[in-house]
């Protein structure tokens, strides 16, 4: 039976420059021999790993465009399940849709801004918006009311990020970033700020929250830093762990291999419902755990020296490579959801993957005519989709990526916003054109 067979991805340990490294085998061993000028009497050794074992359909057509927003769309995104989409912009409003009929359920008036950044809470029982005032706002996405609203910075806030569920049942710690140079953690439920992490001497740009208890911001200051966020003393909330230097100009965004997993919580592709929070808390505890097993937590940075880093920011300070090749200032940065590759987007209209372990280049995805803002990847890390100034999308197939498996037209202006629905059954793209397009199979 076909559809009950495991795929699996092989990698043969190839020393080179001096260095031991795993290589990807992506036609036969003999091809890999002879590109590596390995002898024939030498051992090499093979490890394996099992691919995702149920598949996503690559999207092709557009089934609804959603008119509604009165300006620029800069956010969409699916709750944690995929039951709900949200979207915030340049309008003000934060929107929440009807996934299945793909109709406006709420529209939330409470920003006096532009809205900067969205985050959805992992357990997708809380959706956090933040805008161009400093002010915060937490809502109720099933009846599309205010929670509570924080005026949490002094200048606009540039990221917001919850703690992981596997770290917290509750669900109810975020942070916020903002250009005032501080990182503040607030209590969801209390309103209260928790903790405030200054140190960084330029506005910071964006923020992540680790599966490992540790918390990365990445400044204009060209530094990253990461802050310990666990313990049972108030005092150890909020430390200086280390300090990461390496970039020559401001860093603009960071990717973690865990964020895939942190941000859906415990929910997959199955769209299971949980029957307590407990059943949940527990379901993705295991899922990180499966995710980890072993491996330390990488995280990438780009930024506008054309550059990015990869590092084990829970084990050094120190960069283990440095990846060039990007032209432009690198836009935004994606981990696949098994962290076996990663994505750059830049300005200069070029996507690039990259291995997920040891920071190899592995192609580039030309095609699009204007700078690509965003990438995001499906659920079964085996498509990827980009959107761009041309006011298209794209959609490649990985590995083999020389020319883009779909274009997906049809909006008028810019293609700011892009999602794909952690179950896998759809793509949504926000554009300046103030509509949002849904793209299905």
């Amino acid at each position: 039976d076909e559809s009950k067979k495991v795929p699996y991805s092989f990698y043969a340990k190839v020393k080179r420059n001096g260095v031991e490294d795993d290589v990807e085998v992506t036609s036969t061993l003999a091809n890999l021999i002879k590109e590596h000028n390995l002898g024939t009497e030498d051992v090499i050794s093979l490890t394996y790993q099992p691919l995702a074992v149920f598949r996503v359909r690559p999207v092709t057509r557009c089934t609804d465009t959603m008119p509604g927003h009165t300006e620029a769309i800069l956010h969409v995104s699916y709750s944690p399940d995929g039951r709900h989409l949200a979207s915030g912009g340049g309008d003000t409003t934060v929107r929440f849709w009807d996934v299945n009929t793909n109709l406006p359920k709420h529209t939330c008036r409470g920003h006096r801004n532009h809205v900067l950044c969205t985050a959805w809470s992992p357990d997708g029982k809380k959706f956090a918006s933040a805008d161009k005032n400093g002010v915060l706002i937490l809502w109720d996405p099933v009846k599309g009311q205010a929670l509570s609203t924080i005026k949490a910075h002094t200048k606009h806030i540039t990221s917001i990020v919850w703690e992981p569920m596997h770290k917290n049942k509750e669900c109810d710690r975020l942070a916020t970033s903002s250009k005032d140079t501080l990182v503040k953690i607030w209590n969801a439920r209390t309103k209260r700020n928790i903790a405030t992490l200054s140190g960084h001497l330029d506005s910071v740009e964006c923020i992540k929250w680790g599966g490992e208890g540790l918390l990365y911001s990445a400044s204009r200051d060209r530094t990253i830093k990461a802050w310990c966020v666990e313990g049972n003393d108030p005092k150890d909330v909020g430390k200086l762990v280390r300090t990461m230097k390496g970039h020559g100009h401001r860093v603009n965004s960071l990717a973690l291999s865990s964020d895939y997993i942190c941000r859906t919580g415990p929910f997959d592709h199955r769209c299971l419902k949980f029957n307590s929070d407990e059943e949940a808390y527990q379901a993705a505890i295991e899922k990180y755990n499966v995710f980890k097993s072993g491996e330390p937590e990488r995280m990438v940075s780009g930024s506008d020296d054309f550059t990015l880093f990869l590092w084990h920011p829970k084990e050094g300070k120190h960069p283990i490579k440095r990846l060039t090749g990007h032209q432009q200032a690198v836009n935004h940065i994606a981990f696949s959801p098994d962290g076996r590759y990663f994505a750059s987007a830049s300005f200069d209209k070029k996507t690039k993957i990259w291995n997920g372990k040891s920071g190899d280049f592995i192609s580039t995805l030309n095609g699009h005519v204007g700078a690509v803002y965003q990438v995001a990847w499906s659920s079964d890390s085996r498509y990827l989709v980009t959107a761009s100034k041309d006011s298209t999308a794209k959609l490649w197939e990985m590995p083999n990526c020389k020319r883009a498996k779909e274009t997906l037209p049809g909006h008028a202006d810019e293609v700011y916003a892009l999602d794909w629905s952690p179950n896998g059954s759809s793509v949504s793209t926000g554009s300046k054109d103030r509509t949002i397009k849904i793209w299905k199979h």
